[in-house]
């Protein structure tokens, strides 16, 4: 069950199943952040996952004359509609992808863009630009989308031998008893103080028993400084699953549980494991007012795009640099 299951789950794994009794006690110890409401799986149900249909902003502020009417130079003009044709073709590859399966097909879109905003001075320098902040939603993970949250990173760093193996054995659980997305991300980021500071906030919906038992696994961070114009150093502070539809049932009685159970302390916990393994590189290599594509420092095949929540796209009434 989410949520409240997942300690019952641990139980049996710890003392029923031989594989666990070989796991040392600190990684016994994270296994309720792993296996917190059900909280790997496959995204592949029924056709796959499909993000929120919101649109994108264009690429960069806008730039009006006294009129209110654009006053854009026809090179930026075209370099613009140039970013914004190959935004729109991502876009459209990645909503025909279940997020959690890679794509060539994506991947060289986002190579595309990547390089062209590059090249046009579009979407760069998001560690200083101010763009980061925001709510974002997941629509496109080369990865399982848990893999999404810097937990997930984090864990690798600290159990780089084993890791795979144990992500491997739950992913493998079929849906439809477990179904996971949308994923989310919450940034604030103060790129004016020096060192650069924030917080990132990493937020995965996972549904088990066809949707009658729901939570969100949540991840909270600390931006500790900008590594570079594109990157941030994150540091993982705790994990929790939040929001349960199990524990709401229980009327007053689960609110209180809910609400005075202290969230797993999971940096502490891998810092024990493999001091520095806490830390991770998050490298943001486009970022605009709409869209946002990251990679995982450590494994930079490992790519994710983010769609801004409730942002416009398509109006190409925008352009600068």
């Amino acid at each position: 069950l989410v949520g409240a299951s997942h300690w019952t789950l641990e139980v049996r794994l710890r003392f029923g199943c031989p594989l666990m009794r070989l796991l040392p006690p600190l990684l016994l110890r994270l296994l309720p952040c792993l296996l917190a409401a059900d909280a790997f799986s496959p995204s592949r149900v029924g056709g796959g996952f499909r993000p929120l249909q919101t649109p994108l902003y264009s690429a960069a502020p806008s730039d009006t004359s006294d009129d209110g009417t654009l006053d854009i130079p026809p090179s930026v003009r075209s370099a613009s509609e140039r970013v914004e044709d190959c935004k729109a073709s991502l876009k459209l590859a990645c909503d025909g992808t279940d997020i959690g399966t890679a794509s060539s097909d994506v991947e060289d879109r986002i190579r595309a863009l990547e390089r062209l905003g590059e090249d046009a001075g579009f979407g760069q320098a998001s560690a200083l630009s101010g763009l980061m902040s925001g709510e974002w939603e997941l629509i496109y993970s080369s990865d399982d989308v848990t893999r999404s949250s810097p937990f997930f990173w984090a864990f690798r760093r600290a159990y780089p031998e084993s890791s795979d193996q144990i992500f491997g054995i739950t992913d493998f659980i079929p849906a439809p008893i477990k179904e996971v997305g949308p994923a989310t991300q919450t940034i604030e980021v103060d790129s004016a103080s020096r060192p650069v500071t924030g917080t990132l906030v990493s937020r995965v919906r996972v549904a088990t028993l066809g949707g009658a038992a729901t939570s969100i696994m949540t991840t909270r961070c600390t931006i500790l400084a900008a590594d570079g114009l594109d990157g941030l150093r994150l540091r993982v502070d705790t994990t929790k699953p939040e929001e349960s539809t199990v524990l709401k049932k229980l009327g007053p009685l689960g609110e209180a549980i809910s609400s005075n159970s202290p969230p797993f302390p999971s940096g502490d916990a891998l810092e024990r494991a493999a001091p520095g393994s806490s830390e991770v590189g998050l490298r943001t290599t486009y970022c605009d007012e709409g869209l946002r594509v990251t990679r995982n420092d450590d494994r930079m095949g490992d790519v994710f795009v983010w769609k801004r929540i409730g942002a416009k796209f398509g109006d190409g009434a925008t352009a600068s640099v």
